[in-house]
C-alpha cells in the first residue's frame, strides 16, 4: 500500500508540473502565424539617422481582417488595407505620395507535427500605387516625386516554418517567398527600371519570460529580412551589391505599456516608398510599434 501511495504521489507531482509547463507554453494557431507574417503597424520618431530627408514621421497602418470558417480551419484568408505615410519636416509639413498597398493573402497548414511546430504555405495578391495622376517624368527627364503616377500589381508565393524553443522560451519563424510583378501588371514607365522579381527571406524570434508566461505576450522580438532582386533591370550586373537589401528590427515591450512597444530598425537597400524606388537608403530609425499579437 505504501508503494502505491508513493507512485500516486510521484504521478500527481509529475502531472501538476507538466500541466504548468503546458500552460506556460504559447499556443500557435494559423491566425497567429498569419499575424507574424503581416507587416507591423508602426510610427517613427523624427530622429532618423542616414541618407533620408528629414521626416516628422513615417507611419505604416496595416489592419488585418481574417476570413475563415472556424478557428481550427487549415485554410484562411487575410484582407489588408496597408497604407504607408511620410510627413516631411518642411514648411506646412506635407505628406507626399502615400503608398497604398491593398492585398489579400491565403494561408494553408501543410504540416503540423504538434501545436508549436508548423509548416504553412501562403500566397498573396496585391496592388501598390501612390494615388497620383501626374506625369511620371519632369521636363528635365527626372522622376516626378511630387505628383508622378506610380502603380504596379504583384503576387507572392512562399512558406512559413514555425518552431518553439522551450529551452529559451522563444518562437522562431522562417519565411521564404518569391514576389513577382508581371510586366503587363505594372505602369509602362516602370518597365526596365523597377525590379519585378524579388526573393524574400525573413527570420523572426519572439522571446518570452523564462519563468512564467502570465502576460501571454513576448518581452521582445527580433526580425531579420533579406531581399534579393533577381531580374534584369537598369542594366544592373548580376552580382551588383544593390541587388541585396536588408533590414534588422529589434522590438521591446515594456511592462508599463499596454498595446505598443519601442523599436529600432536598421535598413539598407532600395526605397520601398512607391515612386522613390530609385533611391538607395541606409538609415537607422526609432519609433513605436503596435503589439496586437498575443499568445
Amino acid at each position: 500500500m505504501r508503494y502505491v501511495i508513493y507512485i500516486l504521489t510521484l504521478f500527481t507531482f509529475h502531472f501538476a508540473f507538466s500541466q504548468k509547463d503546458e500552460d506556460t507554453i504559447p499556443h500557435l494557431d494559423l491566425h497567429k502565424i498569419a499575424l507574424i507574417n503581416q507587416t507591423d503597424s508602426y510610427i517613427t520618431f523624427p530622429t532618423d539617422i542616414g541618407n533620408i530627408e528629414p521626416l516628422m514621421f513615417e507611419a505604416n497602418v496595416n489592419p488585418s481582417f481574417v476570413v475563415r470558417e472556424r478557428k481550427d480551419s487549415k485554410l484562411m484568408a487575410v484582407l489588408t488595407a496597408q497604407i504607408i505615410i511620410r510627413m516631411f519636416n518642411e514648411e506646412s509639413f506635407p505628406v507626399r505620395t502615400p503608398s497604398y498597398i491593398p492585398q489579400i493573402s491565403f494561408y494553408y497548414v501543410a504540416n503540423k507535427t504538434d501545436k508549436l511546430n508548423c509548416l504553412v504555405l501562403f500566397g498573396k495578391l496585391a496592388h501598390h500605387s501612390n494615388g497620383q495622376d501626374g506625369n511620371f517624368y519632369n521636363e528635365d527627364s527626372t522622376i516626378n516625386l511630387q505628383s508622378g503616377n506610380f502603380a504596379t500589381n504583384f503576387f507572392e508565393l512562399g512558406f512559413l516554418n514555425t518552431k518553439y524553443s522551450n529551452k529559451i522560451k522563444a518562437i522562431k519563424t522562417f519565411k521564404s517567398s518569391i514576389e513577382i510583378h508581371p510586366k503587363s501588371w505594372m505602369l509602362q514607365e516602370l518597365k526596365g527600371q523597377y525590379s519585378g522579381l524579388r526573393w524574400h527571406n525573413t527570420f523572426t524570434a519572439f522571446k518570452f519570460p523564462l519563468s512564467t508566461h502570465e502576460n501571454k505576450r513576448a518581452n521582445f522580438s527580433l526580425k531579420a529580412e533579406v531581399t534579393i532582386l533577381l531580374d534584369n533591370f537598369n542594366n544592373m550586373d548580376v552580382f551588383d551589391l544593390k541587388r541585396f537589401n536588408g533590414s534588422l528590427t529589434f522590438y521591446y515591450h515594456p511592462k508599463f505599456l499596454e498595446d505598443i512597444g519601442l523599436f529600432v530598425q536598421l535598413h539598407h537597400g532600395i526605397d520601398y516608398y512607391n515612386i522613390y524606388f530609385e533611391r538607395q537608403l541606409s538609415i537607422v530609425r526609432f519609433g513605436v510599434m503596435t503589439e496586437t499579437l498575443r499568445f
